[in-house]
């Protein structure tokens, strides 16, 4: 069964907009070979193929060198953190504070679990509330563990943790104490 000229035409254009799925180049073929049309026959040759080139990678983020030591901790404290087990020596709520407020109770709150021997410190940061400003909402969770590295205490904690649901869940954090 031969296309008319409308079909071959059409085919043509189609044929010519396909790319191949590998990378390795694949040469049309000439004359007489495989189904294109001959010299003088139905329609135009279609365009030669060429090598679909791969879109750009973007660049790959290069991860922070975690110093040795810190924010690491054994597979039973993540475990236990992970499943909500653990029971906070001290809790931080920050609703209500403006950043001032919120930078001088944490500092505050650090230096005293560290003088009582606490090891967990729950801190209540708050839900980020989608669909309004970060900087209306949320400027305590966005900056706390910007804080918390620049802390006077940051020798002190051993990690940082994203709380369970049982403990506030996405709007809470434990803060891990490092042993005296």
């Amino acid at each position: 069964m031969s296309l008319s000229a409308e079909e071959a035409e059409l085919w043509a254009r189609v044929t010519g907009t396909i790319r191949p799925l590998s990378r390795e180049r694949i040469d049309p073929p000439r004359n007489g070979e495989g189904d294109q049309p001959k010299a003088g026959g139905v329609g135009p040759p279609p365009p030669p193929l060429r090598r679909a080139t791969p879109p750009p990678s973007a660049p790959r983020p290069v991860p922070l060198p975690v110093p040795a030591g810190r924010n690491t901790l054994d597979g039973s404290w993540d475990k236990k953190l992970r499943s909500g087990s653990v029971t906070p020596d001290r809790v931080v709520d920050l609703h209500g504070l403006n950043l001032d407020q919120a930078w001088t109770t944490i500092d505050r709150a650090i230096e005293q679990a560290i003088d009582a021997g606490d090891r967990v410190v729950l801190l209540i940061t708050g839900h980020h509330r989608p669909g309004e400003p970060p900087i209306a909402r949320g400027r305590i969770r966005a900056a706390v563990h910007d804080w918390l590295a620049a802390s006077r205490h940051a020798p002190r904690i051993a990690a940082v943790r994203g709380a369970h649901v049982r403990h506030g869940g996405g709007g809470s954090l434990y803060l891990i104490l490092r042993r005296r």
